[in-house]
């Protein structure tokens, strides 16, 4: 297969990769910066430089692609933000960067990948729990949780537009071991890809436009 991985310097877009290519995939990774570039040229899979944070960051995409059909298309890119716990209201300036970053840039993006979709192929959007509004017991990373439900919507949006072509969903990966999980999140890295790649695999058409958790089961917008 063709993988197109968006985010894919370190953590679970790495893994992504990773997993990916020792399963013989054909991989593309993108990386906004050279150092995320280079750990993938190490790794041995076709580099794109893409920074969802920007207009011209996304729009060079379809040029490194151009020509190649993908059967699987993972958006991974994302980030936290402040750490809040409560309601205070967050600096402009980073509320922007995170609604950029994690809302926007797939929004930008999605027309691409719509363009480079296989027939019947299936794309991943890496979003959170946090952002599900009928499971939420806490406000804490507020500004997070609220970019993550902005991006549930446009990827409902997404799957009405995609219709029968394929597959699109949103995915909570659970509390991962990565940077941004932290060394004491629930599980490893390794388990939490291996796990969504399997998920997506298995799911059926009707399923488009829905939220799961890394193992399958059924989310709660």
């Amino acid at each position: 297969m063709n993988v197109l991985i968006i985010g894919a310097s370190r953590g679970i877009g790495y893994e992504l990769a990773r997993q990916s290519l020792e399963g013989g995939d054909t991989v593309y990774a993108a990386a906004r910066g050279q150092t995320g570039i280079a750990r993938l040229k190490d790794l041995g899979v076709n580099t794109l430089v893409v920074n969802t944070a920007d207009a011209l960051g996304c729009s060079g995409l379809s040029w490194g692609i151009d020509g190649v059909r993908f059967d699987r298309i993972w958006h991974v890119a994302g980030i936290f933000g402040p750490r809040t716990a409560g309601v205070d209201p967050p600096v402009q300036q980073d509320f922007d960067v995170v609604m950029h970053t994690n809302v926007l840039g797939f929004m930008r993006l999605v027309p691409q990948y719509f363009d480079a979709l296989a027939d019947g192929g299936r794309i991943g959007v890496l979003s959170s729990k946090m952002g599900s509004i009928g499971l939420r017991n806490s406000p804490s990373g507020w500004t997070y949780r609220a970019s993550k439900a902005a991006l549930n919507s446009t990827v409902k949006d997404a799957a009405l537009v995609l219709g029968k072509r394929g597959l699109v969903v949103a995915f909570h990966p659970g509390w991962v071991q990565t940077d941004m999980g932290g060394n004491g999140a629930d599980i490893p890295v390794d388990r939490s890809v291996a796990d969504l790649r399997r998920t997506l695999d298995a799911l059926k058409p009707s399923d488009s436009g829905s939220f799961f958790n890394h193992d399958g089961q059924a989310l709660s917008w």
